[in-house]
């Protein structure tokens, strides 16, 4: 995380009970969904500056790394930015990422260091395959983050993210990406998908890092 984006006491942020259900819930379960999580205005704020991103801006996303990295619209669908401090939003986004980091490393003591996140647009009729966000040992990503930036959405628009707890679950946790719903999740241990959307799906992806344990993959 950027010096420069320093945060505020990450309960003046946060509040208290958010962080400590999310500091239960990830110790307990290895995950945590909460809704309305992000703030109302912040949320509203960051979906108006993912509407006025340039042509081009927003670019398919890929899967694997380095010389594996290779777009495959059979296994995932969406249009990903990365997100700097450069504009007022992001600065402001990476503000409240920071404060949670900080919370989570005081409660977890999970060594976290780094954050990195993209915008996410799903349009209509695609999909993210089961997947897991890092191999298990090989990987300096700790703890998965998925915040929504749909407001009204419906049951029927899709778009679900569905939490796996292991390969032999079929079922898993079903997460509506309603506006304000922030999930987080053990990135070695959690295979998720995401399902077909009926309705143009708008989401902030991003990983907390640990460095020094393996190359990234």
């Amino acid at each position: 995380m950027d010096p420069l984006l320093t945060a505020p006491r990450p309960e003046a942020l946060l509040g208290s009970a958010l962080l400590e259900r999310i500091a239960e819930e990830l110790t307990t379960h290895g995950f945590s969904i909460q809704a309305d999580a992000l703030p109302h205005a912040l949320g509203q704020e960051l979906l108006a500056d993912l509407h006025q991103l340039q042509p081009g801006e927003l670019r398919a996303a890929g899967i694997g790394r380095g010389h594996q990295h290779l777009l495959d619209q059979r296994i995932r669908g969406d249009q990903i930015h990365w997100i700097g401090p450069e504009r007022a939003a992001g600065r402001r986004w990476l503000t409240w990422v920071e404060a949670l980091r900080l919370a989570i490393n005081r409660r977890l003591l999970l060594g976290i260091e780094s954050f990195q996140s993209h915008y996410s647009h799903y349009p209509v009729g695609q999909f993210y395959s089961r997947h897991l966000d890092a191999f298990v040992g090989k990987s300096n990503r700790i703890l998965s983050l998925v915040t929504y930036l749909n407001p009204n959405w419906q049951a029927d628009h899709g778009g679900e993210l569905v939490i796996f707890r292991g390969a032999d679950d079929d079922q898993g946790i079903v997460v509506e990406p309603r506006m304000g719903t922030t999930v987080l999740f053990l990135s070695e241990e959690f295979p998720h998908e995401v399902r077909i959307t009926h309705r143009d799906r708008y989401a902030i992806a991003g990983w907390f890092d640990r460095r020094g344990r393996g190359p990234l993959d």
